[in-house]
Formats: structure tokens, C-alpha cells, sequence
């Protein structure tokens, strides 16, 4: 491979639980934010672009914060692309009601593009930690297999937030380690030391009354939406992308996932997924509250980790 390997970071959520643009909020010893972090562990890595999946109306504001300073660096490049919910094929109409974007599949079909290259894709306000960009980067540089994906796998009870429920990927490995399903869990909670997923009856409704405990192994491996591709995965989202309007166009709350599209691939032979383990501990802010935990804990890591000075300065 001649080109280094690129990094997605998907940017261009609502932030509804967090109540606000989570992605730039500062967090850090001296007014970093959780990018800062990943783009240094990507460089030292080896990653060689940086492309930011935001909407149109934050490209000032991104410039601002991040983006103007990270070009400035001589060892990555950088990208902007912008996730538009009027970005469908022929065809098809975008609900007038629909406000919410189309989802983590749709954002990383933005990028094709720009990107012809083996690539990694991460949540803007995840922290990852830098053994988790190590091993996604040695992967994608000895991927020989047009259809050889890769996934970070966390340990569930590594991922979860004191503050609230959190969305994960409940993966299931073969025996020799690659993805065999990934199932999304969209409520799941630490209650009284145990995880659950707390799941629907057969009601459609949100009250917590109406939920069902399904006790989850605190050593289960999830997704946190950090991926390993190869170009062939624009061809897979194109085609899956449609299939998905077909049959949600109309659901204004429907979202094209990249579990759901990966899960699709392998369960048709079509794409092998390896399963990169990480002890790593993920940090997150999907609601306000966790930010006060987060900046605990880089601040722990500050110097011995991250240098004691704005780390992309």
C-alpha cells in the first residue's frame, strides 16, 4: 500500500442527550477537545489525513476550533465533508418532517469521494485511547483483502456511563476471532453493579415501565463505531443505503447504522470482519454530566500520555 491510511471522524450528530455541539466542547487541561486527543494517538500511529463528516452550517465553527489548527501540521492532511439529509439517491424524497440526519452509514458514504484509500472511522466525542489507533492502523496497512474489514472490540464494562443509558453493539466472534454478528442495544445501563439491556415488551412505547432486564456479561465485546475499511465498502453502502430507503423512507426517526450494513456483509459471506481486542477504557460525553469524569481522566494522563501543552499546537 503507498498511501497512508485515513481517519473518519463522524462529527455531524445532533448531540440530543448531550444538549449541545458535544463534538467541540472544550474538555481538556488547556482547552482541548476530545478530537485533540485522537488526532494526536492517529498520528503517532500513522494515519496520514483527517477527515472531518460534518454539517454544512458548522464548517465555520469547525474551522475555528480544530480544523484550521490541525492544517497546519505538516504530517496530515485535512478534508471536510459534509453530511446532508437532502444527499439521497434518484428517486426518493426526503420527508418535509424529517430533521434527524440518515446516520452513521450515510456519513461515511459522504466521504467516497475523497477517500480511495484503506481507512478508520471514529465517533467525534469517543475517546479511544492510543493503543486502540496503534492497532486499527497496523491492520488496515496489512489488509490485503478487498473485503477484509476490521473492528475495535471494547469490553462492555469498559463503555459505560454513570449518567445514563448508552447505545453499543453487542458483537459475537468466531473462534478465531472475527465478527460473526453485531446486534445494536440501544438502552443499556449499569443498575446496582450488573449491566442490562433494558429492552421493549411489545410495546412501542418509551416508558421504562414497559422495558424488560436482559442482564449483559461485563466481558461481552462491543462496537463503539470504530471501524477498519477498504474502499470496496463505498459499493456496499451505496447499494444498502437505497435498500434502507426503500423500506424506512418514511420512519422519521430511522437511521442507516454501519453495524446494520457490516452485519448484512458477513451474514453473506461477502465481507470478513477481524475483531481487534483493546483494554482500553472508553471516555465519552453523551450527556453533560460525563464530561466532568472525562476531564478527570485525561487530566490523569496528562503528561505521562499526552504532553502537558495543547497537543496539537
Amino acid at each position: 500500500m503507498n498511501k497512508k491510511p485515513t481517519l473518519v471522524i463522524m462529527a455531524a450528530g445532533m448531540g440530543s442527550r448531550y444538549g449541545g455541539l458535544k463534538q467541540i466542547d472544550s474538555i481538556g487541561l488547556n482547552g482541548e477537545i476530545i478530537m485533540d486527543y485522537s488526532i494526536y494517538d492517529a498520528r503517532l500511529a500513522g494515519f496520514g489525513k483527517i477527515v472531518f463528516v460534518i454539517k454544512e452550517e458548522f464548517y465555520q465553527v469547525f474551522k475555528e476550533k480544530i480544523g484550521d489548527r490541525i492544517s497546519k501540521l505538516e504530517d496530515i492532511e485535512v478534508r471536510y465533508v459534509f453530511q446532508d439529509i437532502n444527499s439521497i439517491p434518484d428517486g426518493y424524497r426526503v420527508p418535509e418532517e424529517r430533521v434527524k440526519p440518515w446516520g452513521t452509514g450515510h456519513a461515511v458514504l459522504s466521504c467516497k469521494d475523497v477517500i480511495d484509500e484503506p481507512f478508520a472511522v471514529i465517533n467525534a466525542d469517543d475517546f479511544y485511547g492510543s493503543t486502540t489507533f496503534k492497532l486499527i492502523h497496523d491492520e488496515l496497512v496489512n489488509q490485503k483483502n478487498e473485503y477484509g474489514y476490521s473492528m475495535v472490540g471494547f469490553q462492555l464494562d469498559k463503555t459505560i456511563s454513570e449518567n445514563g443509558s448508552v447505545a453499543r453493539g453487542i458483537c459475537t466472534l468466531d473462534t478465531e476471532g472475527n465478527l460473526v454478528s453485531v446486534e445494536e442495544k440501544t438502552k443499556i445501563e449499569e443498575i446496582s453493579g450488573r449491566i442490562y439491556s433494558l429492552e421493549e415488551k411489545c410495546s412501542s412505547k418509551e416508558d421504562r415501565a414497559d422495558l424488560v432486564k436482559v442482564e449483559l456479561e461485563g466481558s461481552t465485546p462491543v462496537s463503539m463505531n470504530i471501524w477498519g475499511f477498504m474502499p470496496s465498502i463505498f459499493r456496499e453502502l451505496e447499494s444498502g443505503f437505497e435498500k434502507f430507503l426503500e423500506e424506512n423512507i418514511e420512519d422519521l426517526k430511522a437511521e442507516f447504522y454501519i453495524p446494520s450494513l457490516v452485519d448484512d456483509l458477513i451474514k453473506s459471506g461477502k465481507a470478513v470482519v477481524r475483531v481487534l481486542e483493546t483494554q482500553e477504557k472508553w471516555h465519552g460525553v453523551t450527556y453533560q454530566k460525563d464530561k466532568v469524569g472525562v476531564a478527570e481522566a485525561l487530566k490523569n494522563m496528562t503528561p505521562d500520555i499526552y504532553p502537558d501543552r495543547y497537543i496539537n499546537s
